[in-house]
C-alpha cells in the first residue's frame, strides 16, 4: 500500500475554503451595492463603514475557524487510514462524511454572520436589517453548497481509503442529493433573489426601471458565472468515476482481467464501483479456473465444457493416436531423490506437451511415466495423420536433443474409438477408448527396440501428405500382442 499523503487534500481545501468564503463576501457586497433596492438611510456612510468593519472580521474569523475546525476533524481520520482500522470502525462513517461536516461548519458560519449583520443593521432599520440578513443568508446558502462540492472533491483520497476491501458502502449520499444541490447553486439562487427583490419592491422599497434592470442583470450574470462552475463540479464529480469504469470495461473487453477502479464515491456510482471490482475478480477467478481446466483436459475439451452442459457419454470417432513412454522408469526412481526425479519427468513432459500442441493435438492424459495424445477428438483436425507423424517424428528427435537422461519409446495408431465422458455425475473424465489406444500402447512397447525409438501403424503412411510421408521408413510386419494378424509398421528414415 503506498504511502497516504493526507497533508495535500487538506492544504487544498484549506484553500479552496478561503477562496469560496471571500468570494462569497464579494458577492453580498455586489448585491447589496446593486442588486437589492435599500432604502436610503439618514447616516448611509457611517452604516456602510459598520458593515465593511463586521465583514471583515466576520471572514477573518470564520475562515480562520472553519479551517481549525476542518484540520481537527481530519486529523483524527488521518491516524485511523494510517493504521489501518477495521472497517466497521465509526470513524469510516466519520470519513464519509467528511464533506457533510465541512458544509455544516460553512454553514453555521453564515448563519451567523446573516443574524450579526441583521443586528448592526436594525437599530438603524428594520427592513434594512432583515434584507442584509436574508442576502446573507441566501449567499451563505449558496457558498455552504460549494464548500460541500469542493470538500467532496477534495477529500477523495479520504474516502477511496475508507471504502476500499469488501466492506459495504453507506447509503447516505446520493447522486439525486448532488443534482439537486447542483440545481440549487444554477438556478435556484438565482430565481430565490429574483423573487426577493420583487417581495422588496412591492414591500415598499424605492426602486427604479433602472435599478431594477441593473438588479436583473447583476443576479443573472451571478447565475451564469455560479451555475456554470457549480454544474462543471458536478458533472466532474459523476464523470470521473464514469470514465474510470469505462476505461476499465475496455480493459476487461480486451481480455485484461486484471483490471479494477478505486471506489471513492459513497453514492450509487461508488457502489457501481464496487460491483464492478467485483465483478472483475469473478472473471479472473473464471479465467483462472478455464486456464487451469485447460491445461488438465486439454483447451479443446475445456470449451467443449464451458460451452454448455458436461454429460456422461461418448460418441464414435475416427482417431489418431500418440503414446509416449520412458523406458527403465522404476531404475531412475530407486537410483535418483524424488524432487530429481520430478524435475526430470517436468522437462522430459514439456517437450512432449510442447511437439503436441505445436502439431495440433492435445495432451488426453499423463499416467506416470507415460502419456497419451489425441488428434481428432474432441474437434476434427485436418490432417491428423500428417500432423501426428510428425510430431512423432519430431518428437523423437527433441527428446534425444533435450532430454539425454531419458529413453523414451513412442507409439501412434489411428482408427475408430469411442471418445466422451467416462465417470459419474460427480466426477467425470473426457478420455478416448478403443482399439488405436491399445495399438498405440504396444507399439510403444516394441518402439524401445528400434533405432530411432518410434514405430507408428504402417497404414498412416497413405494417409499422410507424401512429404511427410517420404520421411518414414516400412519395416517387416510385426507381432503385436493381443492380435492374430501382423501389424505393418514404419519407423523414421533419420535413424
Amino acid at each position: 500500500m503506498t504511502r497516504f499523503r493526507s497533508w495535500r487534500p487538506r492544504v487544498a481545501l484549506s484553500i479552496g475554503l478561503v477562496v469560496i468564503n471571500l468570494v462569497g463576501t464579494v458577492l453580498v457586497y455586489c448585491l447589496l451595492a446593486f442588486a437589492v433596492p435599500l432604502p436610503q438611510l439618514a447616516d448611509d456612510d457611517r452604516v456602510r463603514l459598520l458593515n465593511l468593519i463586521g465583514a471583515a472580521i466576520a471572514v477573518t474569523v470564520g475562515v480562520t475557524v472553519g479551517v481549525v475546525h476542518l484540520n481537527a476533524v481530519l486529523t483524527p481520520l488521518v491516524g485511523w487510514i494510517r493504521r489501518g482500522a477495521p472497517h466497521d470502525d465509526p470513524d469510516r462513517l466519520v470519513v464519509l462524511r467528511g464533506p457533510a461536516i465541512v458544509a455544516r461548519r460553512q454553514g453555521l458560519s453564515w448563519l451567523f454572520a446573516a443574524l450579526l449583520f441583521g443586528a448592526l443593521n436594525a437599530p438603524e432599520s428594520l427592513r434594512v436589517g432583515a434584507y442584509i440578513a436574508l442576502t446573507v443568508a441566501l449567499v451563505g446558502w449558496s457558498t455552504t453548497a460549494f464548500s460541500y462540492l469542493a470538500a467532496e472533491r477534495a477529500l477523495r483520497s479520504f474516502a477511496q481509503r475508507a471504502l476500499e476491501g469488501d466492506a459495504p458502502l453507506p447509503n447516505r449520499r446520493s447522486v439525486v442529493g448532488r443534482e439537486l444541490l447542483t440545481w440549487w447553486l444554477s438556478t435556484g439562487i438565482v430565481l430565490l433573489g429574483t423573487v426577493l427583490v420583487g417581495l422588496f419592491t412591492v414591500t415598499g422599497s424605492e426602486a427604479t426601471i433602472t435599478g431594477l434592470a441593473v438588479t436583473m442583470m447583476v443576479l443573472g450574470g451571478i447565475g451564469l458565472v455560479v451555475g456554470l462552475l457549480a454544474t462543471y463540479l458536478a458533472a466532474k464529480a459523476s464523470a470521473d468515476p464514469l470514465r474510470g469504469l469505462r476505461l476499465a470495461v475496455s480493459r476487461i473487453e480486451h481480455g485484461d482481467y486484471a483490471a479494477s477502479v478505486p471506489i471513492y464515491d459513497a453514492t450509487e456510482i461508488g457502489h457501481l464501483q464496487a460491483g464492478f471490482n467485483k465483478m472483475a475478480a469473478g472473471l479472473r477467478e473464471r479465467e483462472r479456473i478455464r486456464e487451469l481446466f485447460g491445461r488438465h483436459v486439454g483447451t479443446d475439451v475445456a470449451r467443449q465444457a464451458l460451452a454448455g452442459e458436461v454429460r456422461l457419454g461418448g460418441e464414435a470417432r475416427e482417431v489418431t493416436v500418440l503414446f509416449v513412454d520412458i523406458i527403465g522408469s522404476t531404475t531412475i526412481a530407486e537410483e535418483r531423490e524424488p524432487e530429481e526425479v520430478v524435475a526430470l519427468l517436468n522437462r522430459f513432459f514439456a517437450v512432449v506437451v510442447d511437439v503436441v500442441d505445436a502439431h495440433g493435438g492435445w495432451i488426453n492424459k499423463f499416467a506416470g511415466d507415460a502419456a497419451l495424445a489425441i488428434w481428432g477428438a474432441p474437434a476434427e483436425v485436418p490432417q491428423r495423420a500428417t500432423l501426428a507423424l510428425r510430431a512423432a517424428r519430431v518428437l523423437g528427435e527433441r527428446l534425444r536433443a533435450e532430454v539425454p537422461e531419458l529413453s523414451a519409446g513412442v507409439g501412434v495408431s489411428t482408427g475408430r474409438a469411442v471418445a466422451g465422458n467416462i465417470g459419474a455425475d460427480q466426477r467425470s473424465e473426457y478420455t478416448v477408448i478403443g482399439d488405436p489406444v491399445n495399438e498405440a500402447a504396444r507399439l510403444t512397447d516394441l518402439a524401445k527396440n528400434v533405432p530411432a525409438a518410434v514405430l507408428v501403424r504402417g497404414d498412416l503412411l497413405a494417409d499422410a501428405d507424401p512429404a511427410e510421408a517420404s520421411c518414414w521408413k516400412q519395416l517387416e510386419p510385426l507381432q503385436v500382442r493381443g492380435r492374430q494378424a501382423l501389424t505393418p509398421v514404419a519407423t523414421p528414415r533419420s535413424m
